[in-house]
């Protein structure tokens, strides 16, 4: 027997749970605006969690994933990306929606069923809008970063994705095509142990998520998902390899889903409280809070009044929500077609009859 080839997935961590340094830390740990923004956009996206969840259950919104543990992750992406990179989120992605300029009223409105929540966005006009179906945006990605190859465009694509979605056909498919025409994208998964209630070890037989990157020929990395100087330097790498025509990347950043799947799932009733409390203690917010209050770069006060500000924020936000007019029934059909087809004209006109007030 003849061994043809060796591969090796590595993997990145900084601080531990305390958000004590484990080593010398990359250098954007040098810019303390950029952490301290970091910081911010944790708690507002996480404010922000907790309130929809709140609307949820009182019947205001509609069903909803919990952004719970992922908020490091999607922080980390929302800075490293340029203006010019296309974004394309699956669900829980709230953190780097709020970086990219999505106004926390678009999101209250698309978790509320209301389509104008998907409407293109000021500041990052190409970025996709969000993808429930699960690994199908990866197909969405590597169209857009073909294009962008065609065209010779110095920009990239990331995509973001659960660990159950790199079980699909559609994340199977997309590295392969990103590793054989050397695509600008990114692919970063939020391994977070649970596809829905099916556990990391039974939903794939791979060791690592990351490895998978090898079947299409791109490099894989692990990082602590918790951790913000691990993810950020990863996907700082990987969109440079992109922006330099050196082909796509997978990131594979391992966190855990510290709420239900959305509010429809009970996940007390597949997994333990005491697996959940271990969970908790390695919470990338509280390490991220605790090394910059031991750095001295943040304390009580500006606590305080970041808490006070987030609340204030997501509160005015729900208060216009709340407020806007409901779109008529025609919606659930216009948002659907550009021209719409002959046979729904007639169930068109009986919609828009029921919204005026009148007799089907």
């Amino acid at each position: 027997m003849k061994q043809h080839h060796d591969f090796t997935v590595v993997s990145a961590r900084y601080l531990d749970e305390a958000g004590q340094p484990l080593d010398n830390l990359p250098e954007l740990a040098s810019d303390t605006p950029r952490l301290r923004d970091a910081y911010r956009n944790m708690v507002l996206t996480r404010t922000l969690d907790q309130k929809i969840i709140a609307l949820q259950r009182t019947g205001k919104c509609g069903t909803y994933p919990s952004v719970l543990g992922h908020e490091v992750i999607g922080t980390a992406i929302g800075q490293c990306m340029d203006h010019h990179d296309v974004f394309v989120p699956y669900y829980r992605d709230q953190a780097t929606q709020l970086i990219r300029g999505v106004p926390i009223v678009n999101m209250l409105l698309y978790w509320g069923g209301d389509e104008r929540g998907s409407a293109g966005w000021e500041r990052c006009p190409e970025d996709l809008p969000i993808a429930v179906p699960i690994a199908t945006q990866c197909c969405h990605a590597v169209g857009i970063a073909t294009a962008m190859r065609i065209r010779d465009e110095k920009r990239a694509v990331l995509v973001t994705l659960g660990d159950g979605a790199t079980s699909k056909g559609d994340f199977l498919e997309s590295i392969n095509l990103a590793g054989a025409w050397h695509l600008p994208v990114v692919f970063v998964v939020a391994n977070n142990q649970w596809a829905i209630s099916t556990p990391r070890g039974l939903q794939t037989g791979s060791e690592t998520i990351a490895q998978k990157a090898i079947s299409g020929g791109l490099p894989g990395q692990i990082v602590d998902g918790n951790d913000y100087f691990a993810v950020s330097e990863a996907v700082d790498h990987a969109l440079e390899r992109a922006h330099g025509g050196k082909g796509a990347s997978v990131i594979e950043a391992v966190t855990y889903r510290l709420g239900d799947h959305t509010t429809a799932d009970d996940a007390t009733r597949y997994r333990s409280a005491e697996e959940l409390k271990a969970a908790w203690e390695q919470d990338g917010i509280k390490r991220f809070q605790s090394y910059l209050h031991n750095a001295g770069l943040w304390d009580a006060d500006q606590e305080k009044e970041l808490q006070a500000h987030c609340k204030d924020m997501v509160e005015k936000a729900v208060q216009r929500y709340l407020d806007k007019a409901p779109e008529p029934p025609t919606a659930m059909v216009d948002y659907l077609f550009d021209t719409l087809p002959t046979a729904l004209q007639g169930q068109r006109e009986k919609l828009a009859r029921i919204g005026q007030g009148g007799n089907p």
